[in-house]
């Protein structure tokens, strides 16, 4: 106003605040409003947030009031002015009072898809809360693992998140627990720990089943405010029975894999439930048994199934992608010939698409599960006599991928194959070997800075 010689009245009616009510604020005898902050902004044509850290002061100078602070807070998160909402956050849970409204602000934000704002408040919360056993603080413990495992493309770094989280899982709501539990299978599948998978998908079924009992005891009352899980109890069941079914074929019980096939098989005889949800549910796991008895039976050595399995699943579009890779499994460790199976879904390799009709796979599950298949199919092509050079590129293309979503695993059976082939190595392999190898290091050498900062 002093710089453009303006009357607090021409100001008052620019920004379109009230002169009386302007004279206050500049005398300091009246807190600002957040809409006067913006009204004022916008008067001295500046960005509207070009006061917020300043702001923040203004917030705490007066009586603290959360009709003050809590549009600040939304209007930070709109704005992604996370350094102003994380000191505000920090001042306000000097009072642990404020805790409970700031975890309501949270579940408005992660629901609104505003998780790296959301992700503030509850680490907030959950560090004022920390000394007690509380299902707040495990649910946000939840919202912070997931919103990690979304955004983290590290395996390494997943598997930590999961790892963190783990501590809190059993005191959460029957209902979270089961999607919890069901998030961390994925991560730990993901880094090929299958045991720990079984243990998980155990106390996945043991909870769903006593929900589902429970749930047909209350079906002639209801209960408001009954929290449900992402699906319906008996879901979970069969999740468990399927996640069981793939820990076994991981460790090569294809047997023990396949008694656990006939129990998702068979839902119907048991589901209560007869509505389109349970109908499309049970025929998915129907699908889903098919598919793996043919898998478990050719891995088993039936090697006579393996065209009934490709013309099996040249029905279900969704699942060529993930059977051609374990076709590929089974031809590498029986010495088959499978050509002409790869040549019949070459337009779906690689597999782009990451919707399904009943849990989404994750861009992680599907870059880890293509890398696998680069890595299968670089052994067919060594195996069969094919082009070396084709092989190798096969391989190096693995590796890259392995590398981008830190597989330890597949980076060093990568590593180890193309040691085996060096020689068939044109210059121009072995330069993205090289240039790929250097990655390798800088990765683990990531990873020791880490470990050193922590001592």
């Amino acid at each position: 106003m002093n710089r453009n010689q303006m009357i607090h009245s021409h100001f008052a009616e620019l920004s379109g605040i009230n002169s009386g009510t302007l004279s206050r604020i500049l005398k300091g005898n009246h807190p600002i409003s957040m809409a006067q902050l913006v009204a004022i902004t916008a008067g001295m044509k500046l960005p509207e947030d070009y006061f917020f850290e300043d702001y923040i002061d203004e917030c705490f100078s007066f009586v603290v009031s959360m009709r003050r602070i809590r549009p600040f807070i939304f209007r930070s998160a709109e704005l992604e002015r996370l350094d102003c909402l994380e000191q505000v956050v920090n001042r306000l849970l000097e009072d642990l009072s404020y805790a409970s409204v700031l975890f309501e602000f949270a579940e408005h934000f992660y629901w609104d898809n505003k998780r790296q704002a959301a992700r503030i408040l509850y680490q907030g919360v959950s560090e004022a809360e920390k000394y007690q056993h509380s299902e707040r603080l495990a649910l946000c413990q939840y919202r912070i693992f997931r919103i990690e495992i979304e955004e983290q493309e590290d395996l390494e770094e997943k598997l930590c998140a999961a790892a963190q989280f783990e501590l809190y899982v059993n005191r959460l709501d029957a209902a979270d627990q089961l999607d919890a539990l069901k998030q961390l299978m994925h991560i730990y599948g993901l880094v090929h720990k299958w045991t720990k998978v079984d243990e998980l998908a155990k106390e996945m079924h043991s909870i769903a089943s006593v929900q589902y009992e429970l749930e047909g005891r209350r079906s002639d009352t209801i209960e408001e405010g009954l929290k449900c899980p992402e699906q319906p109890f008996y879901y979970y069941i069969l999740y468990a029975y399927l996640a069981r079914s793939k820990t076994s074929e991981a460790c090569g019980d294809y047997e023990r894999a396949l008694s656990f096939v006939q129990l998702y098989a068979n839902a119907e005889h048991w589901v209560q439930e007869n509505d389109e949800q349970s109908r499309q549910i049970i025929a998915q796991f129907t699908d889903w048994a098919v598919a793996n008895t043919y898998l478990y039976r050719l891995m088993s050595g039936e090697l006579d199934v393996i065209h009934e399995y490709a013309d099996y699943i040249a029905l279900q579009e969704n699942e060529i992608f993930v059977a051609v890779r374990y076709i590929l499994q089974a031809a590498n460790v029986f010495k088959l010939n499978v050509d002409s199976i790869l040549e019949r879904f070459a337009p779906y390799i690689p597999y782009q698409s990451n919707k399904r009709e009943f849990g989404d796979y994750k861009q992680a599950i599907l870059q880890e599960s293509y890398a696998q298949f680069l890595i299968d199919l670089a052994i067919y092509l060594f195996n069969h006599s094919k082009s070396k050079e084709q092989a190798l590129n096969t391989l190096l293309k693995g590796l890259e991928i392995s590398i981008t979503i830190n597989s330890s695993k597949n980076i060093l059976v990568c590593m180890t194959l193309y040691e085996q082939y060096r020689e068939f190595a044109d210059q121009e392999l072995q330069e993205r070997f090289k240039n790929l190898s250097s990655e390798v290091y800088q990765l683990n050498a990531k990873k020791s800075l880490i470990l050193l900062d922590a001592l």
